[in-house]
This record gives structure tokens, sequence and C-alpha cells, in this order.
């Protein structure tokens, strides 16, 4: 069979693929913006990369334990020798991600969270780019979806600028806007690369559990170099770490709901590609708005013009995703998705069935669970625990009605994101 011939997929089925990558990619925005969060806890003093890192320790547990409880690492295994290439881009993209997060923490701490959301966010423009570039998204596409995702993340991004614009004048400057500034763009630019690993590796059949399973190797040893390297030492981050031990509970939190959303902007990258699934899940600016203003006061004290422009970039950036999401993939931009995934099968050797099965949402199957799934799973239960019973609620002035209302949406779009994703392509 001809390896850059496309796979046999009907119409049906290529709707509810590209209805499991839209549905991802929203409840990804959700999660994505609550993960942000704890990085609040920069206010209390905390250096930045003392909170990157423990939030880098609490990705490493739940990519490593959420894998083997959903598939096994029998799965994990078959992925790895059909495509072991794979396994240094993921290593490759977490040492992006590493940095860009800890970028993201400097930004938060300079120009606040509702500020630096739109400008990191950036990362949406940048993966419609590479997808169009290396993995023939939105080649005949018509006009209609090119439109619908140009014109959609365009108008995201301005809803984006006016979010910014509003908490800037709100807020006020912190003395360092143009080193905060810098440093969010930066992110949004290692962010927006960082795709490019995402799609070989969903095009080439590798199933996301086992992807995000190599991806915190890279995010791991990236972070512990930066963080080793900033705070001077060993020794010297041991100590801050060893000062923060009563909130890193809350540090590893942020790390596990971090992965739970960019596990599924992965299933997004994979079903409706990163020229649409990135920024789908960028609607977490959304959700950092509403955690910023409803829990943390972040525009407390607002004239009523500077909510009108919340409000006014809350609606250009709703509209701007539904626009991304009704620009669904026809059969004919699907087709050359194929030939992109029959060059990279080519180029690194992999067997035809297996990137075939990889598009059509089949894949490797689950495995039995063995011994070592249970003992990764209660290890990295037991490491929360540990942290949870010598744990403090932080002092941060947070509205506790808006808090739990946020918690509630975000488990209603997990339950519902989960169980469509389970019951159509059974976590591949």
């Amino acid at each position: 069979m001809d390896p850059l011939a496309a796979p046999a997929i009907d119409r049906s089925r290529l709707r509810r693929l590209q209805l499991v990558g839209v549905a991802c990619g929203f409840t990804a925005g959700a999660w994505l913006g609550a993960a942000e969060a704890p990085t609040k806890m920069v206010t209390l003093g905390i250096p930045p990369v003392v909170i990157s890192l423990a939030m880098v320790l609490g990705v490493f547990l739940a990519r490593w334990s959420l894998p083997a409880l959903l598939r096994g690492s029998g799965a994990i295994g078959a992925d790895v020798r059909q495509a072991p290439h794979l396994v240094v881009w993921a290593v490759l993209a977490g040492s992006l991600w590493a940095v860009a997060n800890t970028l993201t923490i400097f930004a938060i701490r300079d120009i606040g969270l509702t500020i630096a959301f739109p400008l990191w966010n950036s990362n949406s423009l940048l993966g419609i780019v590479w997808g169009f570039v290396f993995f023939n998204e939105l080649r005949q596409a018509g006009w209609a979806r090119w439109a619908g995702v140009l014109g959609g993340a365009v108008v995201m991004f301005g809803g984006a600028g006016l979010l910014a614009a509003a908490s800037a004048s709100a807020t006020g400057g912190s003395g360092h806007a143009t080193r905060g500034v810098i440093a969010a763009l930066a992110a949004g630019a290692l962010w927006g690369t960082m795709y490019i690993p995402y799609r070989k590796a969903y095009l080439t059949g590798m199933n996301p559990l086992s992807f995000i399973t190599f991806f915190t190797v890279g995010e791991l040893v990236m972070m512990t170099v930066l963080a080793v390297s900033d705070r001077g030492g060993v020794a010297a981050l041991a100590a801050e770490l060893a000062r923060a031990r009563d909130v890193l509970f809350w540090l590893l939190c942020g790390g596990f709901v971090w992965v739970v959303g960019d596990l599924f902007q992965q299933y997004a990258a994979k079903y409706v590609g990163i020229s649409r699934g990135i920024p789908l899940s960028n609607t977490n600016q959304l959700w950092g708005l509403l955690w910023g203003i409803l829990v943390f006061g972040e525009l407390r004290g607002a004239a009523g013009a500077h909510y009108a422009q919340v409000i006014g970039g809350s609606v250009l950036m709703a509209l701007g995703a539904a626009a991304i999401a009704l620009a669904t993939a026809s059969p004919d931009e699907h087709r050359r998705w194929a030939e992109a995934a029959g060059r990279e099968g080519v180029r690194y050797g992999v067997d035809p069935a297996y990137v075939r099965s990889g598009l059509t949402g089949e894949g490797t199957a689950a495995r039995r669970r063995t011994w070592l799934d249970w003992a990764v799973v209660i290890a990295a239960s037991a490491v929360f625990v540990g942290f949870g019973l010598v744990a403090r609620v932080p002092e941060l002035a947070v509205r506790g009605a808006a808090m739990v209302a946020l918690v509630i949406a975000s488990l209603a779009l997990l339950g519902g994101t989960g169980w469509l994703l389970w019951k159509t392509t059974g976590f591949n």
C-alpha cells in the first residue's frame, strides 16, 4: 500500500473525531486556566523558579501516573517500539515547556496574571503558521475555513488585547512592565514552537498518553537545571524548597491540574490540528480572567469603563473561539494531513498501518494493568498525600464561592469531554 495514501475514514467518523477535538480544546482551556492560579503564590515572596520547579514535580507525578492508570505501561511501550524517534521529540518539547512556564511566572510577578495571559497566548498565531508550513493544515480547506481559523484567531487576539488594556489601566504598572511583557511574549514563542513536536507525534500515530510520559523527562531535567542555576547551587535550592514546604502541596496540585488541561490540549492537537486546537485551548485566557477577577479580585475598584472593556474583550474571544470551532477540517484537508503523516512515517520508517490507525483514532489498545502500573499510581498518590499532611492554606485573599463555582464548572467539562473521548476513541 502506498505509505502516502490517505487512511480509509468515512465522513461520519471524521465528524465525530472533529467534535472530540473541539471539545478537548475547550476543556483544555478551562483546566489550563485553572492551573495558573497557584502561580499567584509569587506574591508571597516565593521565587518564580521555585514555584515552577514545584509545579513541574507535580506535572512529573501526573504524567507518569495518569497514563499508567488509563492505558497501562504495556501500551506505552508498544507505542515507543513503533516510533522510538518520538521520545527525542517529546523530551525536546518538554524542555521548551519548562523554560516557557518559568517565563510566565516572571511575567505574572511583573505585570499580573490578567495582562500576561493574552501576551503569551500569541502562541496560537504561531501555531497556525507552523501547522500550515509543516503539516499541510488548512491546505485545500476552502476560503470559509481559512476565514474561520485566521479570522477567529485574530478576533481572539483582539479580545485578549482589550482584556490586557483593561487590566493595565485598572491595576497600574509594577515598575518592571517591560520585563514582564518580554517574558510573556518569549513564553508564547517557545510554546508556539513546542507544538511542532506535538503534531509530529500525532501524525505519526503515537498516543498522547504515551507522548506526555516522555515529554515530562525534558520538563523535569530542564527545570532542575534552571532552578539550580538561578538559586546558586543545589544546597540553596533545597533551602528554598524547605522554606516553602508548607505550600508545596498547592503547587504540586497546580502541576497536576495543568497536566489534565495539557492532555486535552494534546488530543485537540491530534484531532483538529495545531492551527485549530491551540487557539481553542487558548480560551484559557477567559478562564484565567475569571480566576483573576472573581477569585483573586485583580480588578477590584476598577471603573465601569474598565469592566466594559473586560466584557467586550471576553465577547470577542468567545466569538473567535466559536468561529474556529466551526471551521473543522474537510475531507480534502484531512487527506492532506494524511500525506504529511505518510511523509513522517516514511522519514522515520514507521509502519504505515500504525500511522493510519493513529489518524483514525484507533491506535494501540490499552493493556492489562501490571504491578508496575499500580506501583507508579500508589507512589504518586503517596507524594501528594505526604505534602498535603504538612500543607497550610496560603495567605491569599480569595473569594470562596467564586472558586467553588469555577471548580464545579471545570469538573463538569472534565467529565463530559472525558466520556466523549473515551466513547469515540478509547483514549487513542
